[in-house]
């Protein structure tokens, strides 16, 4: 069975925010990764957007709060709405696929879901709700 972990947006402080909610939850962090991680001739990273962060995961309990820092060539994050994301662990590509394709029709696709080049298969979009959802299938998982 797949399962939803809710994903929050940043401009520049998902780090502080994520060292608040440990405090608060406890839990430990599964994964920091910075956007200078994934730097290389394809996915180049501005001097300024080197030590954001590009994916935070905290575990509390079976579940998982991730973020990230949005890229100021990506504009703002609005603090008020539409900041959050809902993000799906799958089991399988197939099942990536599927609630990729259902939950997508009629939306608006922000990122394809393909092989990502932080090592998972990922996609991103809008519903035709306004909702938005990651689909994330990990085969190291």
């Amino acid at each position: 069975m797949a399962r939803i972990d809710p994903h929050i947006n940043f401009n520049g402080n998902a780090e502080e925010a994520f060292n608040f909610y440990k405090s608060v939850f406890g839990g430990e962090f599964t994964q920091i990764m910075r956007f200078k991680d994934l730097q290389s001739t394809e996915f180049p990273i501005a001097g300024n957007e080197a030590n954001k962060i590009m994916h935070i995961s905290l575990s509390i309990g079976r579940n998982f709060l991730m973020a990230n820092d949005v890229p100021e060539h990506m504009g703002r994050t609005n603090e008020n709405e539409n900041r959050s994301k809902i993000c799906i662990s799958s089991e399988s590509k197939e099942e990536a696929d599927k609630l990729f394709n259902g939950l997508s029709a009629g939306g608006q696709v922000e990122m394809p879901i393909s092989d990502s080049p932080w090592g998972s298969y990922f996609g991103m979009f809008r519903d035709k709700y306004g909702i938005e959802w990651m689909v994330n299938f990990d085969s190291k998982k």
